[in-house]
């Protein structure tokens, strides 16, 4: 074999990958199903492919799961229940070294690509800059999303956000390359913690596995999709919801679990619509797409979204999508294309901008509903994954596009 051909060779060979996650499956959130996607679809490339993630349970150690089809090695580490939270678990920051250094020893990975700065990111950063091993981080986190559950004072909240952001600069620091999914989101990488050359790179959607329904409307449904915590701001399209025309008679689905639930069926009760929303809860695949199918409109209020893979999944289901004009989701939403954007916090306005939605005529209704197919074709995960396949063997990359798609609708 030639010189050349061992280089070839070398260079496309199935690598021996450690995702670190301080969130992952059974978490049910945009980063530990980024997370789960990115590892499923690398094995199904043939890739060696591991994940360090607190254990979900009391259970913890080393075995093999499947994940969307595709066998992976866990490493579940000693996790302790956060109670503040509804369901979060975390590796001991004390010990998580010691862990890292363990499982790296074990695994020998070629390569270390953390999903957060805050524990098991901090740890494989330190012990694989020691090992000389290649490091890619992925920032999905916002230390203001965290605050509600951190039973830190108000007063020293400011202080405690930023000693996170020089947290994440020191972790960051550690990395070949970092990334997260919008440029939006990398501008704001970039200035909470003066990292540079910060990659945008969309978490991507399984496409496949979403499908419009061009089905003329029976009903005016709208839908929210995500955890039901305080940072979504579901209360505003509740209180959105009473603004609307009574001939309209819009119904509410609430898809997704979390603290707020309670709090926000007896703010339903107050504001006398109770009857007409409904909480589902956790949902199976299948159960969502059937959610997105029967839905009129996407709802997304919330005001802390650094991409929004419930956005995109909606998108891909042919959904028009009214979301607050914030952080990522300009990025997705084009007012008049495929949606609307609204005043963050705004009641009167998402009203106002779900009402050009449910009552437009149905030619500008499927116009918005082509939008959303053709702006998320950009976003498929498979374009995804391969950039971080070549971001691994530290190939040059050039950031996919993710506010457009290059490709027309069909007449």
């Amino acid at each position: 074999m030639s010189d050349s051909s061992r280089v070839t060779d070398d260079a496309e060979r199935p690598l021996r990958i450690l995702i670190g996650a301080d969130t992952f499956a059974p978490d049910v959130n945009g980063a530990a199903r980024f997370a789960e996607r990115l590892a499923a679809g690398l094995a199904e490339r043939g890739h060696d492919v591991h994940v360090m993630a607190p254990a979900a349970s009391r259970k913890h150690g080393s075995w093999k799961e499947v994940h969307e089809g595709q066998e992976i090695t866990a490493h579940r580490v000693y996790s302790w229940r956060w109670y503040p939270h509804d369901w979060l678990r975390f590796a001991l920051p004390w010990r998580i070294k010691q862990n890292a250094a363990r499982i790296l020893d074990k695994v020998k990975p070629d390569v270390v690509h953390f999903q957060s700065h805050i524990v098991v990111g901090r740890g494989l950063s330190v012990e694989a800059e020691k090992r000389g091993i290649r490091i890619i981080g992925t920032n999905h986190f916002m230390p203001e999303n965290m605050l509600e559950f951190s039973l830190i004072p108000k007063a020293w909240q400011d202080w405690s956000v930023g000693l996170a952001w020089k947290a994440a600069r020191r972790t960051f620091g550690r990395a070949e390359a970092v990334t997260t999914p919008t440029r939006r989101a990398a501008d704001f990488l970039e200035r909470y913690t003066g990292l540079r050359g910060v990659h945008a790179i969309s978490c991507g959607i399984d496409a496949h596995k979403y499908f419009p329904n061009w089905e003329p409307r029976t009903e005016n449904r709208i839908i929210f999709v995500g955890r039901v915590t305080g940072e979504k701001q579901i209360d505003v399209l509740l209180r959105a919801v009473t603004l609307l025309p009574a001939e309209l008679d819009a119904r509410v689905e609430i898809v997704g679990g979390g603290d707020q639930k309670r709090n926000l069926e007896h703010l339903a009760a107050e504001l006398g619509i109770a009857d007409r929303v409904t909480f589902t809860g956790y949902v199976t695949d299948e159960e969502l797409r059937e959610a997105y199918h029967r839905a009129s409109v996407l709802a997304m209020p919330s005001i802390a979204e650094l991409q929004s893979i419930v956005t995109m999944e909606s998108m891909a289901s042919a959904l028009p999508v009214v979301a607050a004009n914030a952080m990522a989701l300009p990025h997705l939403v084009h007012d008049g294309e495929n949606g609307y954007l609204f005043e963050p916090g705004s009641a009167e306005d998402l009203a106002a901008k779900l009402r050009k939605v449910l009552e437009a005529s149905p030619e500008d209704y499927h116009a918005l509903k082509e939008g959303s197919v053709r702006l998320i074709a950009a976003h498929d995960i498979q374009r995804t994954i391969s950039t971080f396949e070549n971001l691994y063997r530290g190939k040059p990359v050039t950031d996919p596009v993710t506010d457009v798609a290059p490709v027309a609708v069909p007449e």
